[in-house]
């Protein structure tokens, strides 16, 4: 690894990318109910909204803003593009080399050239099953020594993430003044060295490394589930029957099931998430 106080021949040109799909799935019973759904997550997390948000990425990161492009979609969606320039590094923000885990959304204190942040979103449903799911992309990707992965912990929260996939690569080299070629300027063997204690408390985690190549890969489950917040409309759970709640349960198993492992289920196949 590299030092912290590696002493560079003119800009940092190291490459650090980090990816997310956030999927937030929710039970709907009727057609009406589905529609309702995929209206009112079209509505929270517009170009508006999905603007502020990735401001706040900025701001986290410490990079300046150069440009903004949003755009809202027919029949749903939204698209937010930001350019970004880099800021100078506190230490402070840095931990033995390695940049610090950065804040939840409650302790959020805006900023990239080179770097953009980006996010696309994709409401859905089932036509059969009453499952609607909602899946936002978001793509960080700084050049220099600002660190995408300061705002993990951020995104995280300011969605409702039941699944979680992160991947993060550093690509290209930079020169020390010496000349010699450094293809990554920090400590890393997991995504999960930069987030929160409550952030790893609250989800289920698999992680697929290949360390030579400088490419990490996480996958997050969430661990307890409310039914209540599952359910899209007035009805609670305590309105449902047993009958019904083991349905729905069993509805949202198999869906998060598929997502998190990438693959189909057969019918009545089970691979053990529980609710």
């Amino acid at each position: 690894m590299v030092s912290e106080k590696l002493k560079l021949h003119g800009f940092n040109n190291l490459t650090k990318s980090l990816s997310f799909n956030i999927y937030d799935i929710c039970y709907t019973k009727t057609a009406e109910q589905r529609q309702a759904y995929i209206e009112y997550i079209d509505e929270v997390y517009n170009a508006e909204r999905l603007t502020q948000i990735l401001t706040q990425v900025s701001e986290i990161i410490g990079a300046n803003i150069l440009n903004i492009a949003r755009q809202d979609y027919e029949p749903q969606g939204a698209s937010v593009t930001i350019l970004v320039a880099e800021q100078e590094v506190v230490e402070k923000d840095r931990i033995n080399g390695r940049p610090t885990p950065g804040p939840l959304p409650d302790s959020v204190v805006a900023h990239l050239d080179k770097s953009h942040i980006t996010v696309h979103t994709y409401p859905e449903s089932h036509p059969e099953r009453g499952i609607a799911t909602f899946r936002a992309d978001i793509d960080v990707s700084t050049c220099g020594v600002i660190s995408p992965l300061k705002a993990l912990n951020f995104l995280i929260h300011s969605f409702d993430s039941d699944i979680v996939t992160i991947d993060y690569r550093v690509r290209g080299f930079t020169r020390d003044i010496a000349g010699q070629k450094h293809f990554i300027d920090h400590e890393i063997n997991s995504i999960q060295n930069f987030m929160s204690e409550d952030t790893k408390r609250r989800y289920h985690m698999i992680d697929v490394n290949v360390y030579q190549e400088h490419i990490f890969h996480t996958k997050m489950l969430l661990k307890e589930l409310n039914l209540d917040n599952y359910i899209f409309g007035e009805q609670s759970a305590d309105s449902l029957s047993e009958e019904e709640k083991a349905m729905i349960r069993r509805e949202l198993r198999r869906e998060m099931s598929e997502i998190f492992y990438g693959r189909n289920l057969e019918p009545g196949q089970d691979i053990g998430i529980s609710l």
